[in-house]
């Protein structure tokens, strides 16, 4: 399935070509007002556990692991991954995350189950 999905940090600015916006954290980043954020939808529950993402600690090193670690958690999580996938079938939608990592950070990783890698 061919859908269109982009993945940024949610203290960019909202783009009229970013589609459905998607906060994809389970806490809320600071300083960022729900108006600011322009949300289509904050599917909190479909971000890392606590306990998988208090483990990342957005280190890196522990990157593979924790894509490993955080697929299987998707695969248990057939509510919030079939609501992500019912939006991509309306339009482009934008995975946005509050991490300062650009490359390592749930987002990316979520990005990447969707897309099947």
């Amino acid at each position: 399935m061919a859908f269109d999905l982009a993945v940024k940090r949610i203290y960019e600015p909202p783009a009229p070509d970013d589609g459905q916006r998607v906060l994809v954290d389970r806490i809320w980043p600071r300083g960022v007002s729900k108006q600011d954020a322009a949300l289509t939808l904050w599917l909190k529950e479909i971000a890392p556990s606590d306990e998988l993402r208090k483990w990342f600690g957005h280190e890196a090193s522990r990157w593979a692991e924790f894509q490993e670690r955080y697929r299987v958690e998707l695969d248990g999580n057939e509510d919030a991954v079939d609501k992500l996938r019912g939006l991509l079938r309306h339009g482009k939608v934008t995975l946005l995350y509050g991490a300062h990592d650009e490359a390592h950070n749930n987002a990316a990783a979520l990005a990447g189950y969707l897309r099947g890698g």
